[in-house]
């Protein structure tokens, strides 16, 4: 299972078809159809609807990607968590990419790999990221159709130091590619790993196996209470289950009176050869007691004389 986490989508592009079907060619499973915003959140959150017909072999996902240069606009990351299936952060500078990795609430830290960053990536940081389960994507389509050599230049250049820094740990690869020809197959995106430092065993398990965590994670979080208990069926006894449990509670006391009564209506008494009572038993007399009694019955019948 391969995914594709990062194709940017607009209702009104014609060329999304072309681009979902060419995915499916390429052997792509899961595809999450990006949106962009930037700056002031809208007070209406509505995600974007999904194409209409696309290839029976793509799962589609809903994504948001949200440019941060302050960190003072992450008040409203809940209710964007809610709207959609993956909630992406691209920082733009290193306080707000600091902010990301320690405190906010996301899925994916999405860095913009293909121009030149004005600071270096620090492992301390990026390790706090990962070990809270958010992943760090390098997004290969704005080096591939970027404008001249800088971006291929500033692409491999900075994809080598990620992944220096983050030691090849919770790396995804997503195409982010606006056009079909922009797009790479699998195990061409392997090898582009491969070019930029990661082995092609981590290569593989950042299109595979580390996207699919950064989805099952984000539905997780949005299914369960903080992500940690998820509630099925609290326990409510439906109607139906009720009218369905009666008669068999009736048929219970029906047939314990039946046993306790009897056949004639009256109370069963207990059995008396189930039970032993100890006072109706008499223990056997020795014969020292018959001697006893026998010498005391003799001196009652000749009286106080007799002796």
């Amino acid at each position: 299972m391969f995914y594709d986490l990062n194709v940017p989508y607009a209702p009104d592009d014609p060329g999304v078809s072309h681009t979902l079907n060419f995915l499916a060619e390429l052997g792509y499973t899961t595809v999450a159809l990006s949106q962009t915003v930037s700056g002031k959140l809208p007070p209406n959150i509505v995600p974007p609807e999904v194409p209409r017909n696309p290839p029976k072999s793509l799962q589609l996902l809903t994504r948001v990607n949200l440019t941060l240069s302050d960190p003072a606009q992450n008040q409203r990351l809940n209710a964007l968590g809610q709207a959609y299936d993956l909630v992406a952060i691209r920082p733009t500078n290193e306080k707000s990419l600091l902010n990301a990795c320690t405190n906010l609430e996301c899925d994916i830290i999405s860095l913009d790999l293909s121009v030149r960053q004005p600071y270096h990536f620090k492992f301390k940081m990026l390790s706090a990221a990962v070990s809270r389960g958010i992943r760090i994507e390098i997004c290969y389509g704005p080096g591939v159709t970027g404008s001249g050599l800088d971006a291929r230049r500033n692409l491999i250049g900075n994809a080598m130091a990620l992944i220096r820094a983050t030691r090849g740990r919770g790396i995804i690869v997503s195409s982010e590619a606006r056009r079909a020809l922009s797009l790479r197959a699998p195990w061409d995106v392997i090898n582009l790993t491969c070019v930029w430092g990661l082995s092609q065993e981590v290569g593989k398990e950042a299109i595979c196996e580390e996207a699919r965590k950064v989805t099952a994670l984000a539905k997780l979080k949005r299914t369960s209470w903080r992500g940690i208990v998820d509630i099925v069926h609290g326990g409510e006894s439906t109607k139906s289950e009720n009218l369905a449990q009666k008669p068999q509670t009736t048929n219970k006391r029906d047939t314990r009176s039946a046993e306790d009564h009897g056949s004639e209506g009256l109370k069963r008494k207990a059995s008396t050869s189930s039970e032993v009572v100890p006072e109706t038993l008499e223990k056997p007399i020795s014969k020292r007691e018959q001697k006893r009694r026998a010498k005391k019955a003799k001196l009652e019948a000749n009286g106080p004389d007799a002796k």
